[in-house]
């Protein structure tokens, strides 16, 4: 409600610099989420070749690298005080031609809105509040996105109603950058290198400990090397999992020793990914990686990957959202992320199908 208010504030100041607006040809952008939703977003960006984006600093490391952003706006550095609000909206007025918000919050509502620019494009959804209305006046056309339509498929289409997501292909970096150095360990021979997220951004999304030791089990007659990535303060996550299934000769912590700008690069030298809805599988999407996806609940219809990907779990576990994301859960973790005896043979399956195991064990 009270960007409404800001955008009431603002829009004299809008009115007069629409009196001095020309076409720049430019394009903005506007997804503040984190890992994964900007993933999502690289189809358009692709698609576009060249684009202004407001993002949050969490993925710079990878906007960085891309050679499809031109100029990156914080969101962070923006929405402190009133006064860096107006500053940025004064800089946005008339710079634009065209504005894509994909993540329509209040405050990206606000920053789109006050934009002159010809062609405004906004995503609405199911989380969309009454007090909003009069912003989304401000669109020249809207996107419709339901629970169950593929988020990706929508941000394409505020671009073009034809576009899906074969017509675009994702990527974390663009180009693919290549580190000067990174860990031997990524280049083990004689093994199925299979990279792990042993946590997500959402804590009830993590996958529990007594899961990976059933699945590690059910795979140990195979030459399987895991790689655990992630953040420093993941290490706790580690130590839990160390807990239940013992020191494990086979286990590779990575776990602090990538950045975020690396991971791609990293993450590309696996064989295969597995995690539940978290930033990284998303990465090994966009790399081209095969993907073991145990969604728990996870709405896999709006957002997953859309590679080489097998899906484990039970649809009647699914109450989470890209939109409408949950936090607590009526079953506990090991009930939405349970891996039954089928399902345990079709990744067993799954990994044979996709790699010659006499050539990883002889390469």
């Amino acid at each position: 409600m009270s960007y409404l208010i800001l955008f009431i504030l603002f829009l004299p100041f809008k009115l007069i610099g629409k009196l001095f607006y020309k076409k720049t040809g430019r394009n903005l952008l506007i997804q503040t989420a984190k890992i994964g939703d900007f993933v999502n977003v690289t189809p358009l960006l692709a698609h576009l070749k060249h684009s202004d984006v407001l993002i949050s600093k969490t993925v710079l490391p990878l906007a960085k690298h891309d050679e499809t952003i031109d100029t990156i706006f914080l969101i962070e550095e923006h929405k402190k005080s009133l006064w860096r609000k107006f500053r940025l909206a004064f800089k946005f007025m008339n710079r634009y031609e065209n504005v894509y918000l994909l993540h329509p919050n209040s405050t990206n509502l606000f920053f789109a809105s006050v934009c002159n620019a010809k062609n405004k494009q906004y995503l609405s959804t199911y989380t969309r509040r009454w007090y909003q209305a009069p912003l989304y006046f401000t669109a020249t056309g809207t996107v419709e996105h339901s629970k169950y339509q593929l988020t990706v498929d929508d941000y394409l289409k505020l671009a073009d109603r034809n576009l899906s997501w074969r017509d675009s292909p994702k990527h974390a970096t663009k180009p693919l950058k290549i580190p000067v150095t990174w860990p031997e360990v990524l280049d083990q021979k004689g093994v199925i290198k299979i990279g792990l997220s042993i946590s997500a951004g959402n804590k009830a999304k993590t996958i529990p400990p007594a899961i990976w030791d059933r699945l590690f089990n059910s795979l140990q007659d195979l030459p399987c090397q895991y790689y655990i990535f992630g953040s420093k303060n993941e290490q706790v996550w580690l130590d839990d999992l160390l807990k239940v299934t013992g020191e494990k000769e086979n286990l590779v912590n990575l776990i602090g020793q990538i950045s975020l700008e690396d991971l791609p690069h990293a993450i590309s030298k696996m064989d295969f990914y597995i995690a539940s809805d978290s930033g990284n599988i998303y990465i090994a999407d966009a790399v081209g990686v095969p993907i073991i996806l145990i969604y728990g609940p996870c709405c896999v219809k709006e957002q997953r990957p859309l590679g080489d990907v097998l899906l484990i779990g039970d649809d009647a576990n699914v109450n989470s959202f890209v939109f409408e994301t949950r936090y607590y859960f009526d079953k506990p973790k090991e009930e939405l992320f349970a891996l039954c005896n089928e399902d345990l043979n079709l990744i067993a399956n799954f990994i044979h199908n996709n790699l010659n195991i006499n050539e990883i064990t002889s390469r």
